[in-house]
């Protein structure tokens, strides 16, 4: 598992744990902390294989291949943030997609065949919502390019070797914590993501949300997202590999809740869910952003059995537990 040391990575680890797999990690620690690998054995009992080794160190991921039986690849390593994205865009192309070029060619050299690509809802640029997987794609800021050439790599390993088993994940806005606090989004530096954001200012860490934009064309000017609690969409990276291990192809899965909810609401629950008022302020847009994301997941449900069951106050009370009890962060 590519990643694995970060927030989406680590839950999932959790839930292929919990499920009895044997999971290896591999994580550079670029946005994340080793201590998250400890805490996944703390919750499932098991400490997984660790190794702090970057994606584009080519030679030293073949070393892990060599000395590992490895059947299939979680690759999530990845930079994610679209406003970083626009100012580095050649970071987030060497990383994202040469990164994943230089993984597949590996994972050919070891006959491993079988992947589980996190990708992302930026593929959809402009379409209308809800985003279906069959949707025309492109995309409007770097970071929704890499993950569109990623997958269009992958199509054409595919059609040039249909041994290969590919499943790739388009998901929406993860946000929440493991119910036992132990794990969650923990950013290095100050939080890209709407969601440690406010807790942070929740917690007086920081002083107040900046809300980017406030004029877009939905009810209260803010951005919409279609938001989806880590731990079902953990669960869903485990039913799509299970999914493709069994049935084969080259598979596309949109894993959101089909729900949107715009800025000021996400602030509004929070507020219920800490029991304080938000401080924010109504700033310009943000290149690169877009005024609505949101899922249709019935293929997902349909062909994974898969449906996210938690609701958005679940996650922001998940979300605030794990920033009460981790005040300052991993170590």
């Amino acid at each position: 598992m590519t990643g694995g040391a970060g927030y989406i990575g680590s839950h999932t680890c959790v839930e292929l744990l919990n499920a009895g797999y044997e999971v290896i990690i591999v994580d550079s620690l670029i946005n994340s902390r080793v201590d998250a690998v400890n805490r996944v054995g703390e919750i499932a009992g098991r400490v997984p294989i660790f190794h702090e080794t970057d994606i584009l160190d080519t030679d030293a991921i073949e070393q892990i291949f060599s000395k590992n039986s490895i059947d299939a690849v979680i690759h999530f390593a990845g930079l994610k943030a679209v406003g970083e994205s626009n100012q580095s865009p050649l970071t987030y192309f060497r990383n994202n997609v040469s990164g994943t070029i230089g993984l597949l060619e590996i994972m050919r050299m070891y006959d491993v065949k079988t992947l589980v690509y996190s990708s992302s809802a930026t593929v959809y640029g402009e379409n209308t919502v809800p985003f279906t997987e069959e949707m025309s794609l492109s995309a409007i800021n770097p970071y929704g390019r890499t993950k569109l050439m990623a997958e269009e790599i992958l199509n054409d390993l595919y059609h040039s070797d249909s041994s290969w088993r590919i499943c790739k994940l388009r998901y929406f806005n993860p946000i929440g914590a493991h119910e036992s606090g132990k794990i969650g989004e923990n950013p290095i530096g100050i939080p890209n993501n709407l969601a440690p954001y406010i807790s942070q200012v929740a917690s007086g860490k920081l002083n107040k949300l900046p809300i980017y934009g406030s004029d877009y064309d939905t009810d209260d000017g803010t951005c919409i997202r279609d938001y989806i609690h880590v731990v079902d969409l953990a669960f869903g990276h485990m039913k799509a590999l299970q999914f493709i291990q069994q049935h084969g192809g080259n598979e596309v899965f949109n894993l959101g809740t089909g729900k949107g909810h715009s800025v000021l609401e996400v602030v509004q629950a929070f507020e219920l869910a800490t029991g304080s008022s938000i401080p924010y302020e109504l700033t310009a847009r943000r290149s690169g952003d877009m005024a609505r994301m949101v899922a249709d997941s019935m293929k997902a449900r349909e062909f994974l059995g898969f449906e996210a069951v938690r609701s958005l106050k679940d996650m922001c009370v998940d979300t605030w537990r794990f920033q009460q009890l981790n005040p300052n962060g991993y170590l």
